[in-house]
């Protein structure tokens, strides 16, 4: 904490209250930040890739933005090194999953940065050969950030060619019309279209398109070609 202070801005932090959506009814609402860009946060993180997990949960449960980005980029390298090929350590990664699932339904996990900056970094290597009931009850939540965890966290299957669970996700989160929600579906199809097979982002398409909202749609069809884009948003 007293590191990032060092290399806060009272300026970028004025802004970054903006970007982030910090005004009453927005969906940062009350969240505080000191003004520290994501580059120097994570410059600040490296120095302490070693903390103990308490020490992460506290940074976790502070009001500040940063802070608990600060946790979540050290939570993520101490779950690399506990899924290390060499020496993995299946109690520590159950130790890292468990505070994060709990810093997750406490709502401290509670932007669309802090997701995307951990979701498939945390949850994902240790679910990518574990069953997946996990993201199905995450999803099945009314919080937005929950839901979001849950489809982030398929960014890792889908790297490693496994598209089952995002899909299924997808399918789920359809009529939930929330912004951050619809960027993430049209976000994961589109990654699915662009990474693994094309054939599987336009045959769900093909099935859902009219049922989409346009923002999702928007983002899954971002690289189909022009005349396929007009077609399923004709739809």
């Amino acid at each position: 904490m007293a590191e990032l202070a060092k290399v806060s801005d009272a300026a970028d932090a004025v802004h970054l209250q903006r970007f982030f959506k910090t005004g009453p009814g927005e969906y940062g609402e009350g969240d505080v930040f000191i003004g520290v860009r994501v580059p120097a946060t994570r410059a600040v993180a490296k120095g302490f890739a070693g903390l103990e997990l308490s020490e992460i949960d506290k940074l976790l449960d502070s009001e500040v933005h940063e802070h608990r980005l600060a946790g979540l980029v050290i939570l993520n390298a101490r779950m690399a090194k506990a899924m290390g090929k060499r020496a993995p350590d299946p109690a520590l990664q159950q130790r890292i999953v468990d505070l994060y699932l709990a810093a997750v339904r406490r709502g401290r996990v509670n932007n669309w940065d802090l997701v995307d900056a951990s979701a498939e970094f945390v949850l994902g290597p240790w679910l990518l050969e574990r069953p997946r009931e996990l993201l199905f009850e995450l999803a099945a939540q009314e919080s937005l950030w929950e839901r979001r965890v849950a489809l982030l966290t398929t960014f890792a299957f889908i790297k490693a060619g496994d598209t089952g669970t995002t899909l299924e996700l997808c399918e789920l989160l359809l009529p939930d019309r929330r912004d951050l929600i619809q960027k993430a579906v049209g976000w994961m199809l589109r990654e699915i279209g662009k990474r693994v097979d094309r054939a599987q982002l336009t045959a769900f398409l093909d099935a859902h398109a009219a049922e989409m909202g346009r923002t999702a749609l928007s983002y899954a069809t971002e690289h189909l070609t022009a005349e396929e884009r007009t077609r399923y948003r004709a739809q």
